[in-house]
């Protein structure tokens, strides 16, 4: 069975804000500000990530999303690049009841199409660029409130909307990966899509002796 498939990139885009790195600072951000990103032609991609986004480095501070360390212990950066699909964007702005949702006012650096199903990928699979960079997908973006913020900044009118982001975004916030080739990520471009082989493992039984 085929497992890749291509889609495009619509947009490029950059977060310049700096990078905040406690939860407070988080939340005393009344619209959400410092997850703009803006749009560019196109960006040199490192290792490290997109040169010039707050979320480009080796490394990262653990967080909520990973339970398993003490927060603020430095992990390895599986979060450098965030996308998302703008079909999955114009399904979350009819959810919530506004004419659009724009990626920037998200974060997102990467915007698809033709990729209707952007955050359904599982984590393992690659997206090979035409300038030889290659992103790995980590995980999906699973919402959180602080884009709400910026959501409820736009629509002042649309009571509650913040409120609403989390529930109404699960599935549609797209994904996050890491950088495994260097190269340029150019608007426009076409995103080679490669599917991991599928796994199935079955749990051992709790309790079973030899």
């Amino acid at each position: 069975m085929e497992r890749s498939f291509e889609a495009t990139i619509a947009r490029v885009l950059i977060g310049r804000h700096p990078l905040l790195k406690t939860l407070k600072e988080k939340q005393d951000s009344p619209d959400g500000a410092y997850l703009l990103t803006e749009p560019v032609d196109a960006v040199e991609v490192t290792l490290e990530g997109f040169a010039g986004d707050r979320h480009a480095g080796m490394t990262r501070r653990a967080d909520a999303r990973v339970p398993f360390y003490p927060r603020g212990t430095e992990i390895r950066n599986s979060r450098q690049v965030s996308l998302v699909a703008e079909e999955e964007l114009a399904e979350l702005a009819d959810a919530l009841g506004v004419p659009l949702i724009d990626p920037a006012w998200l974060g997102a650096n990467l915007v698809t199409r033709s990729l209707p199903q952007l955050s359904r990928l599982p984590p393992g699979t690659r997206l090979f660029f035409p300038a030889q960079a290659t992103l790995v997908v980590a995980d999906e973006n699973h919402p959180c409130v602080f884009p709400g913020k910026a959501l409820a900044h736009h629509y002042p009118a649309r009571n509650g909307i913040g409120g609403c982001f989390v529930k109404a975004a699960e599935g549609r916030r797209g994904l996050v990966a890491w950088v495994e080739r260097a190269g340029t990520i150019a608007a426009g471009d076409t995103v080679t899509v490669a599917l991991p082989p599928p796994v199935e493992y079955a749990m051992p039984a709790v309790g079973t002796t030899g």
